[in-house]
């Protein structure tokens, strides 16, 4: 079983849970967090190219939230962990796509706590029986010690992700286990609650820079609904005001309105989802599959901002964005706009074949013949 490993210090400490006075109303409210994020996180300028006259862009860095636990999955963790260890589990089950962001924070996040994490991977049937490899999240989900089981998008779209997390749910406890399941992405009603208390840290942010004392949008990639839940509803009930415009990378917008409203009643918020904010299709040829523009868009952000983008989510988004603001410059002009960057950076590595053709930038050094050459005068150690 878990216990308090943070010595007082901050990190990995369990703490009760206070929520803001705007949301004391929510129920069921959380008893407890495990700090497990490194917060706040930044936010800054975003110089984006061929914005709307007017228009500010500002980037709330959640891909800084940690090293191996860098991204938005965090957030949600810090209150799915401590419920967790609160019902006295051994192990963590959850369930996503094979480069799941969600899947290897929650391996780190376990491991931390001490408890087994069990990961059911989403991948091809014709790699189903084949060793799923070390790239991206995966190399850090195996190092950490989790148990891979690999389950086709086919019977993932027959069975479901509920159903089959149950099934070793009760494989585990048939073992004498205590295992704790996690939904997709940790977006139940209780995971909301980390961007809930996003949207105070945003608060407090704003009340120490001058110049930056209101956001009329907040804008963000969309991919299990938690996120965007927490975000929407907390900018509604706290003074921030700020409409959520979120950009799908799966699924569809009525999907995530639907579910979306699921998470809201399930904390008895009393308002409708499509009231307080609004979803775009960003999704293209599919979850995690990528076009050409999109992968050079995410090469020129780079180049331009120095902001890397992952390809799956936070790369969708802005990309949704900038297209949106190019065809309806009018809807956006004079806004002041914050982009939640949910991390997700180790899934570049599951596209470096598609962007080698796009980054180049290298070139063997030219050395003229007459530059003095001494062996041992450049020594390496």
């Amino acid at each position: 079983m878990a216990t308090d490993t943070g010595f007082g210090f901050g990190f990995l400490v369990k703490q009760p849970y206070h929520p803001p006075s705007w949301a004391s109303h929510l129920s069921p409210l959380p008893s407890y967090t495990f700090s497990l994020a490194h917060l706040p996180t930044p936010i800054h300028k975003w110089n984006l190219p061929n914005l709307p006259n007017k228009t500010e862009v500002w980037l709330k860095r959640d891909d800084l939230s940690g090293m191996q636990l860098s991204g938005n999955k965090v957030r949600k963790l810090e209150f799915l962990m401590a419920d967790a260890v609160a019902q006295g589990a051994d192990s963590i089950i959850t369930i996503g796509g094979i480069q799941s962001n969600h899947c290897r924070a929650t391996a780190v996040a376990a491991k931390y706590l001490n408890l087994d994490c069990f990961l059911i991977l989403r991948t091809s049937k014709a790699l189903l029986d084949k060793d799923p490899g070390l790239t991206g999240n995966l190399l850090v989900e195996r190092l950490v010690g989790a148990h891979v089981e690999l389950v086709s998008k086919e019977e993932y779209a027959k069975i479901g992700s509920v159903a089959l997390t149950n099934v070793l749910k009760e494989r585990l406890i048939s073992e004498g286990r205590k295992p704790y399941v996690i939904p997709v992405g940790g977006s139940n009603a209780l995971g909301t609650w980390g961007y809930i208390e996003a949207i105070r840290e945003i608060e407090k942010q704003l009340h120490t820079v001058a110049d930056s004392q209101r956001f009329d949008d907040i804008v963000v990639a969309c991919g299990s609904g938690g996120t965007i839940a927490g975000l929407s509803l907390g900018s509604w009930l706290s003074n921030l005001k700020a409409k959520v415009q979120a950009f799908s990378v799966c699924d569809d917008p009525d999907y995530f309105y639907n579910y979306v409203q699921g998470l809201l009643d399930g904390l008895k918020a009393g308002i409708s989802s499509r009231d307080i904010m609004n979803i775009y299709n960003a999704k293209g040829l599919g979850y995690a599959i990528n076009t050409q523009e999109e992968l050079n868009f995410v090469k020129d952000i780079a180049a331009t901002t120095g902001v890397v983008l992952d390809p799956v989510y936070s790369g969708k988004a802005a990309f949704g964005l900038m297209k949106d603001m190019t065809e309806n410059p009018k809807k956006w002009e004079g806004r002041r706009i914050l982009f939640i960057h949910t991390g997700g950076l180790l899934g570049l590595y599951d596209k470096a074949n598609d962007l080698a053709t796009v980054v180049g930038n290298w070139k063997q050094m030219e050395l003229h013949e007459s530059l003095p050459r001494q062996d041992g005068l450049g020594k390496m150690f």
